[in-house]
């Protein structure tokens, strides 16, 4: 992975080489800094630096490690949140996309289900017409809150783990990377990996985090052990 200069400009300067895990990358950046700013990308983009430089020096020719880490931190981080929905929905390649199929003269309706509404007893989703447009644009302006102390939306308990478990997969990352052998290499990335089972919305969510943090325990306590994975039949 190589940066253009220390990461003071567009993380578009952000130049990993190497055909998938490039495109793989540049992809997720781009998508980071729509999603909340340079700022955010940036965080996004020097974590990968750190892990590709410490799978190059420790296991050298691997590329899974970054792979996954790229993969699972940028999914950590871009948590579908109601600006996200609202920057989705206002989204012009997937509007483009519903006109071409469906014809300029399309009806579109949003089915939302507020959590705060949900919490207040809403048992059904809510089906709003296009005059819900300038609502989506104002959160979509309103994402800069997004995880401080003036976010409406970031005290539900969902929206705090989601938070938290970002700097729970940095800690995770960075012991791997403290304990990378070739020895390791494998259960490494299958701790890296683990981010995937975090799947769903709301209760769902929650449990599958609960599941997350067991398996990840266990995962860590092989790699402190210095055990290689075990191999398959």
């Amino acid at each position: 992975l190589a940066i253009d200069g220390p990461l003071r400009g567009e993380p578009s300067g952000f130049t990993p080489r190497g055909g998938e895990l490039r495109e793989l990358v540049e992809r997720r950046v781009s998508e980071l800094t729509a999603y909340q700013g340079l700022g955010y990308a940036r965080r996004y983009a020097e974590t990968l630096c750190r892990v590709h430089a410490a799978e190059q020096e420790r296991a050298p020719g691997h590329t899974e490690l970054t792979e996954a880490v790229a993969r699972e931190l940028f999914k950590l981080m871009a948590y579908k949140d109601e600006y996200e929905v609202a920057r989705l929905h206002l989204d012009a390649v997937e509007r483009a996309k519903v006109r071409a199929e469906f014809g300029d003269d399309v009806k579109v309706w949003f089915n939302l289900h507020p959590p705060l509404l949900r919490a207040l007893g809403l048992k059904r989703k809510l089906k709003l017409g296009r005059w819900f447009l300038p609502a989506f644009r104002a959160l979509r302006a309103m994402r800069r809150l997004r995880g401080t102390r003036l976010d409406p939306f970031g005290y539900a308990k969902v929206r705090r783990t989601e938070r938290a478990l970002i700097g729970e997969y940095d800690a995770i990352v960075a012991e791997a990377l403290t304990l990378l052998t070739p020895e390791t290499h494998a259960t490494a990335v299958e701790l890296c990996e683990l981010p995937d089972v975090v799947r769903g919305y709301e209760e769902i969510k929650l449990r599958n985090i609960v599941l997350f943090r067991k398996r990840s325990e266990a995962l860590r306590k092989r790699l402190r052990a210095g055990k290689p994975a075990p191999v398959l039949p």
